[in-house]
């Protein structure tokens, strides 16, 4: 454990890099010493930093760690490059574009014993980390079903991948995280309207290891912004607005009835509701603290490669269902066999 302060390069400048250089440049016990970009700094984003063409030439600045913003073409180039010479790495998600690269890059990293996550930063939501708190201590009793709605306009800064990969790997690992279950089983459709290659559309249904059912909507297709996750269980409905950091709790009441008709029936019915008063931190400078404490040896919560390759994992076989009109059924964490 070392509190030293740490020699942090990013690469990649563009609409999410840019965001990165500006935590890193004021982030506690970090110093940010170059950032790569071939196409320059035109917009002043680097925060001061040296410009680099290569990552070869952010290498050889001394680095502890990097941040990989790139394109998702590019993750897995770049984060051997990184791996070989040594340097830990936060790659932004998804972690690769194909499961074959993410495996690479978890081999790579864990081989050489360095610190690696993915930036999946729905982790450090607010709403979603009280969330997960609240489920962990069981407030929720049993978890019935999970939903999430992901939608609105296309964005434009988007043009190597699809919605599955670009924003329903989002869900997928945030799914896992608050729930702490893998997925057993997927089966999804897709469509594309938008006139580009890739989807741009999404319906998913799944089911996690202690049987819990999953929903994902998500689309580029949609004026409305929306960014919904929901967790039903025994004892009501948690409800969690990830663009507001909003959480709320449904409850089940519990109301006798004389009605005997009623009575027979065991369902729920409507019960009180609570909006928590939750600390709303920058998710992003979350993000970076949680890494940052990582490199230097303390426990951090971040989100490991290994972690990262599960939802690039269940992001190809949503892809897989959609082209096959078959749900794929997953063991041990990965697609096993096709089911009907």
């Amino acid at each position: 454990m070392t509190t030293a302060v740490l020699r942090a390069g990013l690469v990649g400048l563009g609409s999410m890099g840019r965001h990165h250089a500006r935590v890193l440049a004021g982030l506690d016990g970090v110093t940010l010493v170059g950032v790569v970009d071939p196409m320059g700094d035109k917009n002043g984003w680097a925060q001061g930093a040296p410009v680099l063409s290569t990552v070869e030439e952010l290498i050889a600045l001394g680095v502890d760690y990097a941040v990989v913003a790139c394109p998702t073409g590019l993750h897995e180039e770049v984060g051997l490059q990184l791996a070989d010479a040594g340097v830990c790495a936060l790659i932004e998600k998804p972690l690769a574009d194909t499961v074959e690269g993410a495996r690479r890059l978890v081999d790579a990293f864990e081989s050489r014993g360095l610190v690696a996550g993915v930036g999946h930063i729905e982790r450090c939501n607010p709403a979603l980390r009280s969330l997960r708190s609240r489920l962990e201590a069981g407030e929720l009793g049993d978890v019935f079903q999970v939903v999430t709605r992901r939608q609105g306009p296309f964005p434009h800064r988007i043009a190597d991948v699809g919605v599955v990969k670009d924003l329903a790997t989002h869900d997928i690992d945030l799914t896992g995280w608050v729930t702490g279950q893998r997925y057993t089983s997927i089966a999804a459709h897709t469509v594309s309207k938008s006139g580009r290659p890739h989807e741009d559309m999404v319906s998913a249904v799944g089911q996690l290891s202690d049987g819990t059912m999953v929903n994902h909507l998500v689309n580029w297709l949609s004026p409305l912004k929306e960014r919904f996750t929901s967790v039903t269980g025994a004892r009501g409905c948690f409800i969690a607005d990830t663009l507001t950091a909003d959480l709320t709790f449904h409850s089940n009441a519990s109301v006798n009835t004389e009605w005997e008709a009623l009575r027979a029936f065991r369902g729920v019915s409507e019960g009180d509701m609570i909006r928590y008063a939750i600390p709303k931190r920058e998710p992003l400078l979350v993000e970076h603290e949680l890494f940052r404490d990582a490199v230097r040896g303390e426990e951090a919560d971040i989100c490991t490669l290994r972690q990262g390759l599960r939802t690039v994992e269940v992001a190809a076989a949503v892809l897989e269902s959609a082209a096959s009109s078959r749900t794929i059924v997953f063991e041990t964490g990965e697609p096993a066999r096709h089911g009907g």
